[in-house]
């Protein structure tokens, strides 16, 4: 394969090096940030004989060229091209400038989310691993494993807003030490904890003329996340009128000093209804609609995620597991489920096609989306043939109407697909297997069933 030619033909392709804002590589993609979209002909793109597959999503135009080729591809394309090699992390970044406002926030929400995953998935674990050692009594429940691993298992909720405050700083450009001292403040011990709420606040203070209620913000998402939006926009502008000399003295106390009494007599009170607003809403929705629920979002999951706005489910979801009355993710074993579903229908389009390069793809394509990865399925091969997408869909919506059913939860986010079993709740991973081989099954035989267009 001539590396070098092929970089040639693909600039070309997307208008010439003059077009590439930046450039960088996945395992499998190439992921460009080009001036103009339109610049870029993708069925030119398409046709190169190296290339899998064209999409823009994200900001970015990304052209699948496979494991091991696409570094290669790449090496050649910043030489030829003259383009400075980023990471993929600076490309998301240049990408921003290329979406809607709607998609940037739920990119924003990505950021901040995506990064404090492992702690979640961690402490679910720990719950999982403490749930199963009481329930068949592997060790005497007074033991200190059991304190040690009870203690593990809520760490990350109690202490929720002092890690989402750390992640959320870097996005609204603001000291990420302040951020985790505001986070500090709002789950401080002199404040009632927030999960003794139910019972009515038990202190009030009167500050400058204000009520403030002594209550803490222990398991919410939504206070901390404006707090520190809050917080940057204060910071930023004391340091336009702080001298330099004093910078480092008056800045940080008077950041400190406004956005937390803000924070604790305004943003927090009325963030905490939003957000409570919302879990609970979503839990009615659940409860009511029952499967029709999973039945409608695990249908139309897919569809969402071609928008980019599924990236704000985080928060949500991590809104879920904070809150105590609710402690469970119910949304992401439908999400699971809408996943798994592509790469059930990317599976029959290897299957019934005949095309050498779309075979090529869409194996690849359908076991990434048993990792949890439906990039390449859903851009590379179902939405390319339309169908297929659609029977991903109908599989999506049967998997998620099984897994609400059954009440199937996860004790964590970031995670689907066979990822996903290491946070299935307890009791539910029979039912998450079975809902597993439906949406899989589902969208495989619907592919079958209604076929596609081949291409030759």
């Amino acid at each position: 394969m001539n590396y070098s030619e092929i970089a040639k033909q693909i600039l070309e392709a997307i208008g010439g090096e003059e077009n590439i804002d930046s450039a960088a590589h996945c395992a499998t993609r190439l992921r460009l940030v080009l001036k103009d979209n339109d610049k870029a002909d993708k069925d030119k793109v398409e046709s190169i004989s190296a290339v899998k597959g064209a999409f823009i999503n994200s900001g970015q135009f990304q052209i699948i060229i496979g494991q091991g080729a696409v570094n290669k591809v790449y090496a050649e394309l910043t030489k030829e091209g003259g383009v400075s090699e980023v990471s993929t992390g600076e490309a998301k970044k240049a990408a921003m400038k290329n979406l809607n406002p709607i998609q940037r926030f739920a990119r924003l929400l990505s950021n901040i989310f995506v990064p404090i995953i492992p702690a979640i998935v961690a402490t679910g674990l720990s719950m999982g691993l403490l749930g199963m050692m009481k329930t068949y009594g592997w060790v005497d429940a007074g033991s200190g494993l059991i304190t040690l691993l009870d203690m593990f298992s809520n760490a990350a909720f109690i202490f929720l807003p002092v890690i989402i405050a750390f992640s959320a700083a870097k996005q609204f450009d603001a000291n990420p030490y302040l951020a985790a001292t505001l986070g500090g403040i709002m789950i401080h011990p002199a404040l009632q904890n927030a999960w003794t709420l139910g019972g009515g606040i038990e202190k009030t203070i009167d500050v400058l003329g204000m009520n403030v209620g002594m209550v803490g913000y222990q398991g919410t998402v939504l206070p901390i996340l404006v707090a520190v939006w809050f917080m940057g926009y204060v910071e930023r502008s004391l340091r336009k009128v702080v001298p330099n000399a004093l910078d480092i003295i008056v800045t940080p106390f008077v950041t400190i000093l406004v956005t937390g009494l803000v924070s604790l007599a305004a943003i927090g009170p009325a963030m905490r209804l939003i957000g409570d607003g919302i879990s609970m809403s979503l839990m009615g929705i659940y409860d009511v609609a029952g499967p029709l629920a999973g039945l409608i979002f695990g249908g139309v999951y897919s569809s969402i995620v071609i928008t980019g706005i599924h990236h704000s489910f985080h928060a949500i979801e991590a809104g879920l597991l904070a809150n105590k009355e609710i402690g469970i993710n119910f949304l992401l074993p439908i999400w699971s489920m809408a996943n798994i579903a592509q790469g059930g229908a990317a599976l029959a389009v290897y299957f019934k096609s005949e095309s050498t390069k779309i075979k090529s793809i869409a194996l690849p394509a359908a076991t990434s989306c048993l990792l949890g990865i439906t990039e390449a399925a859903i851009f590379g091969i179902n939405l390319r043939f339309v169908k297929p997408f659609i029977a991903a869909a109908i599989g999506g919506a049967l998997g998620g109407a099984y897994v609400v059913l059954t009440k199937v939860g996860f004790a964590g986010l970031g995670l689907t697909a066979i990822p996903a079993i290491s946070i299935v709740g307890q009791g539910d991973l029979v039912n998450y297997l079975i809902g597993f081989a439906i949406a899989f099954g589902g969208a495989f035989i619907g592919t079958w069933v209604i076929g596609f267009n081949d291409e030759k």
